[in-house]
């Protein structure tokens, strides 16, 4: 997982390129057979952003709820991906630290946010109860 931190008063495609370097873990390469792609929310949906995923080589889906469960009603072995990414946000909000922002340096809560994602994985891993 990668992460930025700002204000909240900053959109959120403005810290897309900041959030996909600061992932630290280099991702294998796409192969024209297994492409690597990206789930994003309509908040992302514009041209700078489809090109910007195009030059690293990620195949982005940007849709709305509202196409997911039209897709799921023609297609019965669609699968829907937006749900992992508000799942990961539920789980990350349930760090009461985490939902109003009390620490005055970045570090700090950039620190938490890095301990629920290791308790969120290790969680989803079957290793913690």
């Amino acid at each position: 997982m990668g992460v930025e931190v700002s204000g909240a008063n900053t959109h959120d495609i403005k810290l897309l390129q900041a959030t996909f370097d600061s992932v630290p873990i280099n991702r294998p390469q796409p192969t024209a057979r297994k492409k690597q792609r990206v789930c994003l929310d309509k908040g992302y949906d514009s041209q700078d952003v489809r090109k910007f995923l195009r030059r690293r080589h990620y195949q982005p889906h940007v849709k709305s709820r509202r196409q997911e469960e039209t897709q799921r009603k023609r297609n019965p072995r669609f699968k829907a991906r937006r749900w992992v990414v508000e799942r990961t946000h539920s789980w990350i909000n349930r760090f009461r630290r985490l939902l109003t922002r009390w620490e005055k340096k970045a570090d700090n809560y950039l620190a938490f946010l890095h301990f629920s994602f290791v308790w969120s994985t290790l969680s989803s891993a079957g290793v913690l109860g």
